[in-house]
């Protein structure tokens, strides 16, 4: 145990020690260079001073991060929501598609692992549908739906299904033989059986397939609001990079990355719970 504390220390020290250099680095690099000649007054009211644009140091990028948390939650109208307020319709879609995935996804997936005959009907269909990018669902679905909120949930739902589909399926198949066989032995019916015996064992394996889900809705959410526009995260992006605040823009990603992170610590936290050691 001290070791394994200290092995944890030494790699968070490091961590921010990383952090402090490479924030340092960036607040040198992307300062602009000094000029030798003064500017006359008629050039400086033309902003001459300030013709190139360039990314914006991180003393900027944390100056407005502290802004935009200290209020969240604001509401100044359709192109002016604080940060919590987009972070929240983001995550509003990317569960409900995500949940509307898992309900379908997991009963598939212990249907196609326990039959071989559904997993050879069934995986052609896999197969084809899988590799399409979920984006490419957009258009359709905004045909159909005619719906911009409900579009980029379909396109979640999408893009979460097919790994937990294949997840669920592959645990279910490689739950091991004579773990059935004393199911079988005891007479236990097929669904107590999947709840007793096949979901305890294929559990991790099922719970990683819901990791990789929740991880690809997060990317997917992002370019999908970009599209769809109006509230969300992605749609943050795209507006802050039209008033050509780079600072927002790169706040913008850094919260992305920290909910994601979050996002995926839940699940990765849920997955010790289920682990087994033999």
């Amino acid at each position: 145990m001290p070791l394994n504390m200290s092995l944890r220390m030494k790699s968070m020290l490091l961590t921010v020690v990383f952090s402090i250099v490479l924030l340092g680095l960036w607040e040198l690099v992307v300062q602009p260079p000094e000029s030798t000649e003064p500017l006359s007054e008629y050039e400086m009211l033309l902003g001459a001073s300030d013709q190139e644009a360039r990314v914006p140091p991180p003393s900027k990028v944390i100056t407005l991060a502290f802004k935009e948390l200290s209020d969240p939650f604001y509401d100044a109208g359709p192109n002016d929501k604080g940060i919590g307020i987009q972070l929240g319709y983001s995550l509003y879609r990317v569960l409900t598609g995500f949940f509307m995935a898992f309900l379908i996804a997991i009963p598939a997936g212990f249907l196609i692992g326990m039959s071989p005959l559904m997993y050879q009907t069934l995986n052609p269909f896999i197969q084809l549908l899988r590799p399409i990018s979920p984006l490419a669902w957009m258009p359709l679905a905004l045909f159909v739906i005619r719906d911009s909120e409900a579009s980029a949930i379909f396109v979640i739902f999408i893009c979460s299904i097919w790994p937990m589909l294949v997840n669920t399926a592959f645990g279910v198949a490689g739950v091991r033989e004579d773990w059935l066989k004393v199911a079988s032995t005891h007479e236990l019916s097929h669904l107590r059986t999947a709840f007793t015996v096949i979901l305890p064992a294929a559990a991790p394996t099922i719970l990683t397939g819901m990791r990789i889900s929740i991880g690809i809705a997060w990317l997917v959410i992002v370019a999908a609001e970009m599209l769809v526009g109006g509230t969300g995260i992605g749609y943050y992006v795209w507006n802050e990079w039209n008033n050509l605040d780079l600072t927002a823009v790169i706040f913008s990603i850094l919260m992305i990355g920290l909910v994601g992170m979050i996002l995926d610590l839940l699940l990765s936290s849920a997955l010790k719970f289920v682990e087994y050691k033999e």
